[in-house]
Formats: structure tokens, sequence, C-alpha cells
């Protein structure tokens, strides 16, 4: 247990070596890297106690799945987040695209979700967009901003001083307005979505002071904040989510259409109804792509 001056002491140096490490990445190939840290973590990943979580996340979601087939999922988690650290340090070099012609640092994007961007833009209106923990999550953060919308996105904190600020740094010019969680991360939303900005935020975490809602089967706790702010602003709700494909360096990504919310007697947007309305979209994608979401945290508490 770390106290006093020692802690200062090995969040500073702890710091140190993550920024360090971070700038060696930058200056090395992505792929080669994402392949050399995605074979890495394949291996020593089972020697850690997430890799027991995992088993037992997937155990219980999917049930009929063998002992067999839940290991390769979980070898494809693994995989998956060691390139997510990889591709961190490269998010300024990965664009967005419609083109057939894309190069292969891009995020392909259909022509339907290219049209509901259109849409949302000829709408004029901002709304209020959810992505979870799959294949790498920091790239719906990039969609709205670098389509030429104003954007903020809640994000956690790192707790380490000095990484905070390095992430911060990176992910500001790419991504607009970066919020912390926190009591005041509401108002300072909702002000962002009256001032005409659009927001994002994960929507797949415990939450110790969320609502019930069921994923996978089972209960859990999911933070309502997206469906207050869209009660509160009448905005609407879409979904975003980026696949990796099967070279596992590249990706498409799309939008989804306007999540239709549960709404009250008096028709005012329910709370609670919508945020599983958003859970169930997720758990969706997550049975799409199984590989490709974390299971190592622990959801159901």
């Amino acid at each position: 247990m770390f106290t006093g001056r020692t802690k200062i002491l090995f969040n500073a140096t702890m710091g140190s070596l993550a920024v360090g490490t971070l700038r060696a990445c930058k200056l090395a190939s992505r792929k080669q890297s994402a392949n050399l840290a995605g074979a890495l973590l394949r291996k020593i990943g089972p020697l850690f106690a997430e890799h027991r979580i995992g088993r037992d996340n997937l155990r219980a979601a999917f049930p009929k799945k063998s002992d067999a087939e839940i290991e390769t999922i979980l070898a494809g988690v693994w995989d998956n987040l060691g390139r997510v650290a990889v591709e961190f340090v490269h998010l300024d070099k990965l664009r967005l695209t419609d083109s057939s012609r894309a190069p292969t640092d891009a995020v392909m994007l259909s022509p339907e979700t290219t049209q509901r961007y259109e849409r949302i833009r000829q709408n004029g209106k901002p709304i209020v967009a959810f992505a979870s923990h799959l294949a790498n999550w920091e790239l719906p953060g990039l969609a709205i901003r670098s389509l030429g919308f104003e954007s903020a996105i809640l994000y956690r904190r790192p707790n380490i001083g000095a990484i905070s600020d390095a992430v911060t740094r990176l992910r500001t010019p790419l991504m607009g307005e970066l919020v912390p969680t926190g009591f005041d991360a509401p108002v300072r939303l909702g002000r962002l979505l009256q001032a005409g900005v659009h927001v994002g935020m994960l929507a797949d975490q415990h939450y110790g002071k969320g609502v019930e809602t069921i994923f996978f089967g089972r209960p859990c706790l999911t933070n309502p904040l997206i469906a207050l702010l869209a009660r509160q602003m009448e905005c609407q709700i879409h979904g975003l989510r980026v696949v990796r494909l099967p070279d596992r360096n590249r990706f498409w990504g799309e939008i989804t259409d306007p999540i239709e919310p549960v709404r009250d007697a008096e028709g005012r947007i329910d709370v609670k109804g919508t945020t599983q309305t958003i859970t169930t979209v997720i758990e969706g994608w997550v049975r799409e792509h199984p590989e490709q979401w974390l299971w190592l945290h622990r959801r159901w508490r």
C-alpha cells in the first residue's frame, strides 16, 4: 500500500514511463506494433485474474458454448486489448471515409451511415450518442468531430496526472471538448447540448448509482445519463460502433438510425426504459462480435 511521498513518487515514475512508452509507440509502425502487442497479450493475458472474470462472464452470457469456444473468444479479447493500447497513440492517423479506395489507415463508413450523418447535419439539432467497449472504443469518439460537427466526450480521467495530461492532449484535437466524469458532468453536458454541441459517451460499464437493466439475461446497473440528457433536451439518441475487420488492423464504422426512446404516459422520455433500450442495442452488437468486447471487467456485480 503506497502512502504519502512514496505514492507521489510511484505515480510520477509510472507517469513518466507511460508517457515515454506512448512516445516510443508513436514512432513505430502502427500495424507491426499492434500485431506484436496483440500476440503478446494472447500469451500473457490468461495469467491475469481478469481472464477468470472474462471466463465467468462468458459462461454466464453464452451457457451453450464449450470451454474451447470460450477460450477462443478470450484470446480474441486479449488480442484486441493489446491492439487498442498501441492504436491509441496513432488515432490522429486514422480517418473516417466512405471511399472504396480508402487508405489502410481508415475507418470505412457504409453509404447508409454517410446518409445518416447528412440527415443529422440537415436537422441542425445536437444529438447524444452512445458507444461501447467494442473493437477500438476510442474511434467512435473521433466520428462526430472528424465529420465537421462540434462535439464533446464524457471520459474517465486517469488517476496519474502525467498520464491524464498526455491523454487529454492527444484526445482533445480529435474529439472536441473532454468532460471528465464527476458530479458536475451532467450539468456541463446539458449546457453543451443547449449550445448545439453533439455529446457522446460509453454506455456499457457498471455504474453503482445507475438504474437496473438486463444485459445478457442478467441484471446490472447502467448509467442513465444518456436518457436523462435526451429527456431534458428532447434530442435524438444514436448509437456509434466500430468493428475490427478480419485482418485485425482495419475497421468499419456506423452510426445507427435514431434510437426510439421509451416514453411515459405523459409522453416524456422514460429514463429506465430508454436506458434498457440502449443496453439491448449494445448487447446485439456484442453478440455479433463477442471476441471484440471487453469481457474482462466486472459488468455484473
